[in-house]
């Protein structure tokens, strides 16, 4: 059944918006040029490069990589997107101008360590056992600056994107309600002054707080710092609602790899949880001049 409340899917990356990023981190590594490299290094010597895999991971970079060199490179991707890759196995060739490539290794490297640990973290939550059409969501709590490339490397994984910002969806959390006055009162103030085909969710921490909830016919609910105990008992209120069945349903709070489970057979749509990004390790990925 339909929900209320969808999410856009960072299911791809588009590649001018990719570039634009790309050159603000060069600008960022190298304000006034490489001075290592441009005093060492001819502006006419050709190298073979390879980024090379120094332990098991999920790979994400099919959609960026490209875009971190230069255009006199020529990039020839060896693995795609979602592929389990094992130690010493080759990601990427690279051909070009020894310079481009040395200017450009860090930031091409560093960005694909981290989007690799996200999608490798986040398949390791999806492959538990979990239901049939349950989430392994992400939250807001990603990098600064990197929050598209990370969500992009979360759905890479097999997981879902939550709001990609402030922009785009509606959360009452805690602290909105206890700065606006209330429940009652924040819903009144959203739906005077929003679009009604806006959907509302509400943040709540205790089965009072949802039955008060309950009374505004709202479209989602975030059960934040329950026990799995108590979210079942909050998913079987909120199912018994008229159109209870479409109402979005997430757990959070606390939730890590080792509880995941005994929360997704609460019934829930989803639990979102900041682990699978703010979290996850980086893997190691070498390049090697050949």
């Amino acid at each position: 059944m339909k929900k209320r409340i969808s999410f856009k899917q960072i299911t791809q990356l588009e590649p001018e918006w990719v570039k634009s990023k790309i050159e603000e981190f060069i600008i960022e590594d190298m304000p006034t040029g490489d001075i290592t490299t441009d005093n060492t290094i001819s502006d006419i010597t050709l190298i073979r490069a390879e980024m090379i895999a120094a332990e098991d991971f999920i790979f994400c970079g099919e959609q960026f990589i490209p875009l971190c060199f230069p255009k006199n490179c020529n990039i020839d991707l060896c693995v795609q997107d979602g592929m389990n890759v094992s130690l010493d196995q080759v990601l990427v060739r690279i051909e070009g101008y020894a310079s481009s490539i040395l200017t450009h290794e860090r930031l091409a490297l560093n960005l694909t360590q981290r989007l690799c640990g996200i999608t490798t973290e986040t398949k390791k939550y999806c492959d538990l056992n979990l239901p049939e059409n349950f989430k392994v969501m992400d939250t807001r709590k990603t990098t600064p600056g990197l929050r598209k490339f990370e969500k992009y490397a979360v759905s890479v994984g097999g997981g879902w994107n939550h709001r990609l910002n402030l922009s785009t969806s509606i959360l009452l959390k805690d602290n909105h309600l206890k700065a606006s006055g209330g429940i009652k009162e924040a819903i009144y103030k959203i739906r005077k002054n929003c679009d009604e085909d806006i959907p509302i969710e509400l943040e709540v921490d205790t089965i009072e707080q949802l039955k008060e909830g309950l009374r505004y016919n709202l479209d989602g609910y975030l059960l934040d710092n329950m026990t799995s105990n108590i979210v079942r008992d909050a998913v079987s209120l909120i199912r018994e609602q008229k159109n209870g069945e479409e109402i979005f349903i997430e757990a959070s709070g606390g939730i890590n790899y080792d509880l995941i489970e005994s929360y997704a057979w609460t019934g829930v749509d989803a639990v979102s949880t900041s682990a699978i990004t703010s979290r996850a390790p980086a893997v190691d990925i070498k390049m090697d001049f050949i």
